[in-house]
């Protein structure tokens, strides 16, 4: 019997209703998407470090895991370590800023494709000069690009000489010694990959390494892709924080607002219901029951428009972000949601329990 009052009282308000599952579930959504495109855009790049299939990275003194710094470290390096016990092949590259997240990388590309085996291509193939450059799948649906156009980059164009298969190491790739000179780097690189011989002997050869080389930043491919996390990106929590802080007042206000305004609406209800002996904690629980219903309903929607803005991300911007679907959020984010529509719900649910019905009755 309580339930169905509270399905009709919703049903007797239904712009009301909506707009307030609507705002829940863009609360919902709010959260969920932030999160998904950190952990999508996380995994990417796990997925495209394991592309370059080595089996230690390498990065110099005093540069961030994961950050986009330049080339501080000579590649003569490579030289020390190709005569290291069990490293079967060593090369480099120089990764350079192109705006926002985005890089370009510069690969000795024979070297890579021994080390990798290569590169698939959708459309093209390898480049053949100095002034050519490879772009991934993604990229390429993102900005109209096919092999053979020409594209500015670095302020200078760019032949598309082919078109590869998203998911090794980068999404533009142009000739190293290009992007060494372009950038001031000449016969220096951002990092290096070593292929041993056996990949049970990466412990052993990663120990030797941080043994002589103190200063440098050594990894194997599991440890290196592990620090592709939330926690080892500044000011990534305190950003998802800050998201879910935010959704938590938009539910508060929305909430507080319909049934604030409902509860002024149905004064001479409310009287009714008391002048026939129904408790304060009845009528609470009328409008607790009512605002647990509105965010369960809105959290669905929410979570249903996850699925709209991940098809947005991989239809139009799928090179410079990926969302992932993250179903472990959901119940997270519906307590989230639920929190906030009680906090919003409970000055409107006090004032109401605490109608007096004569007033109420006599209220115009």
């Amino acid at each position: 019997m309580l339930n169905k009052l509270v399905i009709e009282n919703l049903k007797h308000r239904p712009v009301r209703t909506s707009l307030s599952i609507i705002a829940i579930g863009v609360e919902v959504t709010m959260m969920l998407t932030v999160v998904g495109l950190s952990h999508g855009m996380l995994e990417d790049s796990q997925r495209r470090a394991r592309g370059a299939g080595a089996d230690v990275w390498v990065r110099p003194p005093g540069s961030a895991a994961i950050g986009l710094s330049s080339a501080p470290m000579s590649e003569k390096i490579l030289d020390y370590f190709r005569k290291q016990e069990h490293v079967a092949l060593a090369s480099g590259s120089v990764s350079h800023p192109i705006g926002g997240i985005n890089t370009v990388t510069g690969l000795d590309l024979d070297e890579f494709t021994r080390m990798a085996g290569g590169l698939r291509y959708i459309e093209g193939g390898p480049f053949q000069g100095p002034d050519e450059i490879i772009v991934d799948e993604r990229y390429a649906r993102q900005n109209g690009v096919r092999a053979g156009d020409t594209m500015e980059l670095l302020n200078r164009p760019w032949r598309v000489s082919g078109v590869m298969e998203a998911g090794k190491l980068a999404r533009l790739i142009v000739p190293l010694r290009t992007l060494q000179d372009l950038t001031g780097n000449t016969g220096k690189l951002t990092q290096a990959y070593l292929k041993l011989d056996d990949p049970q002997n990466t412990d052993k050869v990663v120990a030797n390494l941080k043994e002589k080389l103190k200063d440098y930043q050594i990894y194997s491919i599991e440890e290196f892709t592990s620090l592709f996390s939330p926690q080892n990106v500044p000011g990534l929590e305190a950003f998802i924080g800050v998201i879910i802080g935010l959704s938590v007042v938009v539910g508060f206000l929305v909430v507080f607002l319909s049934l604030y305004t409902a509860v002024l609406e149905r004064t001479r209800e409310i009287g009714i219901l008391k002048s026939l002996g129904a408790s304060p904690a009845y009528v609470l629980n009328v409008l607790l029951r009512e605002t647990a219903l509105l965010a369960v309903v809105g959290t669905a929607l929410g979570i249903l428009l996850t699925y709209g803005t991940r098809w947005a991300v991989m239809t139009f911007v799928p090179a410079s972000l990926t969302q992932n679907i993250v179903p472990g959020w959901w119940p997270i984010a519906a307590a989230i949601a639920l929190v906030g529509a009680l906090l919003g719900a409970a000055y409107p649910g006090w004032k109401a329990a605490n109608q007096d019905p004569i007033e109420a009755l006599a209220y115009e």
